[in-house]
């Protein structure tokens, strides 16, 4: 059995069910602080499947204790943390209790129930503003913000723990910047409040929620002039997920490795493809550049490819065709 933190978010709904359908027996766990309970019907109705979810906070080692006496659980499958760039700036000391706490709290139970498979989900945040594009495994590693900062101090831990105790093996799994929803458009990315990321804000925009959207420089090094990312369809990120454990479960060493397409697209990229998928304009207005911002980083995707067999197969047009789904079948949200 793997257990899935984290495991009604956006991200961890879809590695969900990909773990099903490669059959895997899965429980899923969460304290729906970034989530909604109504992923677990939609999973099901997607899986065709009953399934096996306890809510709680892996902050709690009582929590934790009594999933791991109650269930054989061989692998983890790590997102449970916050997330938002912004907020951890302005609240620090929450983001560094909560996702390093849960993290350490999860490890030592992991270790009394001598389970030492471990899927972390990390970031292309540890980079922090790469000095060259595509970004390698073996750039620096220099986050700019309290979120990145956690991933990074997280690998730390971890690389720490396997080098006092050589039976641990980890997937540090460091990915760029996912955006799209399944293609059935049941389930998709819900963000609390005002959504932090491009993809979302587009798609509010377009069905009439956002009135318009801000592009923040339009004077980057870059072919446009707009900043330039790696954004990863959501499925074929899950699919990476269950490589990973794959990888773990047949006894192979850690590895660390990108998680991208390993193509760079602009904002006007994104806006461009989402037009041509809602057949309208999308209203924009070019605004200051950000503090912190940078013009441009994408992966380097082939070691995940050279170890897992793993690479990214959906285009943007299908990323933002399968964003557009999700919102105009789900408005609102979960609880449309």
């Amino acid at each position: 059995m793997i257990l899935l933190t984290g495991a009604t978010g956006y991200i961890g709904s879809h590695t969900w069910l990909e773990l099903l359908l490669a059959g895997y027996q899965v429980l899923g766990v969460d304290n729906f602080v970034n989530s909604s309970p109504k992923a677990l019907t939609r999973l099901e109705s997607l899986s065709g499947q009953k399934l096996e979810f306890i809510q709680g906070d892996v902050c709690d080692p009582a929590f934790l204790e009594s999933v791991f006496q109650s269930h054989p659980i061989k692998g983890v499958v790590h997102f449970a943390a916050l997330k938002a760039v912004g907020e951890s700036s302005s609240n620090p000391l929450r983001y560094y209790e909560n996702n390093l706490g849960g993290l350490i709290t999860l490890l030592q139970i992991m270790r009394a129930h001598d389970c030492r498979n471990f899927v972390f989900s990390s970031s292309a945040c540890v980079y922090g503003d790469p000095d060259e594009s595509p970004v390698k495994e073996d750039a620096a590693l220099r986050p700019e913000n309290p979120y990145g900062q956690t991933k990074f101090m997280s690998e730390q831990i971890l690389r720490d723990l396997e080098k006092s105790d050589p039976n641990w093996r980890v997937a540090y799994l460091r990915y760029f910047n996912p955006i799209g929803a399944h293609e059935s458009g049941l389930i998709g990315e819900d963000p609390m409040g005002v959504p932090n990321n491009l993809s979302p804000l587009v798609a509010r925009v377009a069905s009439g929620r956002m009135e318009e959207l801000k592009v923040y420089g339009n004077d980057w090094e870059t072919p446009d002039g707009t900043g330039v990312r790696d954004y990863i369809h959501v499925v074929d990120l899950a699919r990476g997920h269950v490589k990973a454990i794959d990888y773990l479960l047949s006894g192979k060493p850690s590895l660390t490795v990108n998680l991208g397409t390993g193509v760079g697209y602009s904002v006007m990229d994104v806006i461009r493809a989402y037009e041509e998928v809602i057949g309208r304009p999308i209203k924009y207005q070019v605004t200051a550049r950000r503090p912190g911002d940078v013009a441009l980083y994408y992966a380097d995707p082939s070691l995940a490819e050279a170890l897992l067999g793993w690479r990214a197969e959906r285009s943007l047009k299908q990323m933002c065709a399968d964003s557009w789904r999700w919102q105009s079948q789900n408005p609102m949200g979960y609880e449309s």
